[in-house]
């Protein structure tokens, strides 16, 4: 077994290895960037080594940086993690060549698939399904056009070498197919620095779902089920799960027999994952073979009980598969939600800054049954950089069925503190309350379906909205007790609390809710009366200054952040996100008739919508510009955005230049 094993990535992966490493009892390395100086992973490790700039293609990503900290730290194994390395043949054949064990697949296996044009090409002549499209290399945005004319849209671009929805686009028609080939291109040099592209049919409601193989050096292959993976945005998985809700065993069997098939067909060892796209009628399709540890792993770890890193470790080391197909069992549900630091609210735009507040709900066995796994690479106090790839961390639940997996998923969501910076909490809670989700009825559409204006949070039912002004009252009735109680004295002289309020909630400026509440306090709890007559028993244990707390309401646990926004108390549960007010009778009487003040006027301004480094400036001062041009282009987080007027109009003036790096909401153009 090795001694000692560098991790050639960071983060959240980065971290999973080395758990896993020390639990057998080898010694880690890490490597960082100077971004990465004082990264969870960096402190983890037995050893660390500095390998450059922030920027990955300055130190992530350059092969003999990395092979230096292996020759300084006398490691004899390397695991690439997902992304950067990971499935780079060059890296791989040189680890060899340096007498390093790669824990991975073989340099042929990488070549063979880690190109989706050969690897699609091998998938047939192993008898493997595969989707209909153009396989050879196209040379410019005119044959892309005239391919997908023949093929027939909507088609799929997709970066030769790419990966993590990087150098991938959709196109409806002949001027997407246009941008979106040089976008793609664009996107494939800058992340793998391989811009080859190829296009192939884009199956209309599909799913995505993808297979599990694990095989050793002595021939031994086997499939460990499968993995949903449909909830995507920007072609990105946010949520996925094991198993599919919508396999049957057959189907399954099927799936995993050609998986296994296609490995043997590359002599493949190691972890790797067959990605399928699944139509209605449970037909299935080869999309390509990732040849490394997926990041949705955990939910076949959790599913199957194998820990796939020690897997993959023994198996670079030599040692024979100890399972056998019959002895892989499917047991419960898993479900993965990624935590990224991207604005729901902003178009899943990424966000930056500092991690202010961090704090995941506890892991491990709940009261429930369930089990919750977070497999994070930040902390408290730490930074996202505009550098990387935008996750904070990885949650999973795991319970018998699928059902109670989700609850759990959802409570966790709720109970899953994270401040500072935008991140789309929200919109997983939101999902995991959808009628949709809950019963399966998943494609790669669904957060377009389900959201097509873009996701602008939850508006409570009625139902809901009477809880959350109950634990508007309840944290009010805190507050004004514990005004009474600013003297430090127990003086009879303590003035009485009110018990007649009104409550209004809003989401941003709109009021959603409003009703007098009658709050009737005793020792086991409260009792709230709303002005329709319905009313809730209510118990909290929540305190001032605290912003996390669990509220029991007519039997009902809620688990609800409280902060004080002003003299408002904002409340956050299930994708919900309000301001809730209280105020007695007058007052609410008198701020009915406050006007509303309006946002500023940025209706002739282009502004940046995310942090980002602006790769080009397409107009300038005095130019006319149509509806649907693009302005500029803003590069965030390795992916490439291109922004469009919203209007004809004329540009009065151009703020920021190419190469500036600027935050979000800053001005790019200024139109007449």
């Amino acid at each position: 077994m090795f001694k000692k094993i560098l991790i050639a990535n960071r983060g959240e992966i980065a971290c999973r290895v080395i758990r896993t490493a020390q639990k057998m009892g080898i010694a880690t390395v890490a490597v960082y960037s100077d971004a990465d100086a004082n990264a969870l992973h960096v402190s983890m490790a037995d050893e660390a080594v500095h390998i450059g700039p922030a920027p990955s293609n300055q130190s992530y990503i350059v092969i003999d940086k990395i092979l230096d900290a292996i020759a300084r730290t006398g490691a004899d194994a390397v695991h690439p993690g997902y992304g950067f390395l990971s499935e780079n043949a060059a890296f791989a054949a040189a680890l060899e060549r340096a007498g390093v064990t790669f824990i991975g697949p073989p340099v042929k296996a990488i070549e063979a698939m880690g190109d989706k044009i050969t690897s699609k090409k091998i998938a047939s002549e192993a008898g493997v399904s595969t989707v209909p499209g153009h396989m050879g290399l196209i040379e410019d945005a005119d044959e892309a056009v005239k391919i997908s004319s023949s093929i027939g849209y909507p088609v799929m671009i997709k970066a030769s070498a790419g990966g993590g929805g990087k150098g991938m686009r959709i196109a409806w028609n002949d001027a997407e197919a246009r941008e979106g080939f040089q976008s793609s291109k664009n996107e494939a040099k800058a992340s793998f620095g391989d811009d080859r592209i190829f296009i192939e049919k884009f199956v209309d409601q599909p799913r995505h779902i993808e297979i599990q193989v694990l095989g050793d050096q002595h021939g031994n292959t086997l499939y460990l089920g499968e993995r949903e993976c449909s909830i995507q945005r920007r072609n990105q998985k946010v949520i996925e799960e094991a198993p599919s809700p919508f396999l049957d065993e057959a189907t399954r069997k099927a799936m995993g027999e050609q998986a296994v098939a296609l490995a043997k067909a590359v002599g493949y060892f190691s972890a790797g994952t067959v990605e399928f796209i699944v139509d209605g009628k449970r037909n299935f399709y080869f999309l390509e073979m990732n040849t490394r540890l997926q990041v949705e792993h955990p939910v076949t770890e959790l599913v199957t009980g194998i820990d796939l890193v020690e897997q993959m470790i023994r198996i670079a080391a030599g040692e024979k598969l100890s399972l056998k197909q019959k002895d892989v069992v499917l047991r419960g549900w898993a479900i993965e939600s990624r935590l990224y630091a991207e604005d729901p609210y902003r178009n899943f735009l990424p966000s930056i800054g500092r991690l202010s507040r961090y704090r995941p709900p506890v892991e491990g066995l709940q009261d429930s049954g369930a089990v919750i796994r977070n497999d994070t690479g930040v902390f408290e106090g730490g930074e996202i950089s505009m550098y990387y790839d935008p996750m904070i961390a990885k949650l999973c639940s795991w319970a018998e069925d699928r059902t109670a997996a989700i609850n759990a998923m959802g409570t966790a969501l709720d109970a899953f503190e994270v401040e500072g910076i935008g991140h789309n909490l929200p919109f997983l809670s939101a999902v995991m309350q959808q009628e949709r989700f809950r019963s399966g009825k998943l494609t790669t559409a669904y957060i377009t379906e389900e959201f097509p204006d873009g996701f602008s949070g939850v508006e409570p039912d009625v139902g809901d909205a009477r809880k959350l002004a109950a634990i508007a009252a309840l944290v009010n009735q805190s507050l004004e007790e514990r005004a009474t109680w600013i003297s430090g004295t127990l003086s009879k002289r303590r003035r009485a609390v009110a018990k007649d309020w009104v409550v209004t909630l809003s989401i941003g400026a709109k009021p959603i809710f409003e009703s007098p509440v009658t709050l009737d306090t005793a020792a086991d709890g409260a009792f709230v009366r709303f002005g329709d007559a319905n009313h809730i028993s209510a118990a909290t244990g929540w305190f001032p200054g605290q912003s996390l707390a669990d509220f029991h309401l007519g039997g009902e646990s809620l688990m609800v952040k409280v902060d004080l926004v002003g003299s408002a108390v904002r409340l956050r549960w299930h994708g919900m996100d309000v301001l809730a007010r209280v105020r007695s009778p007058r007052i609410a009487e008198l701020a009915r008739l406050m006007p509303v003040k309006l946002p500023p006027d940025t209706s002739k301004m282009l502004l940046c919508p995310m942090p980002g480094v602006i790769t080009s400036i397409a107009v300038s001062a005095g130019d006319k510009v149509e509806a649907g041009q693009t302005l500029a282009t803003v590069e965030a987080m390795k992916m490439e955005n291109v922004l469009k007027a919203e209007k004809a109009g004329l540009v009065k003036r151009v703020a920021a230049a190419q190469g500036q790096s600027l935050a979000v909401d800053e001005l790019i153009i200024e139109f007449e």
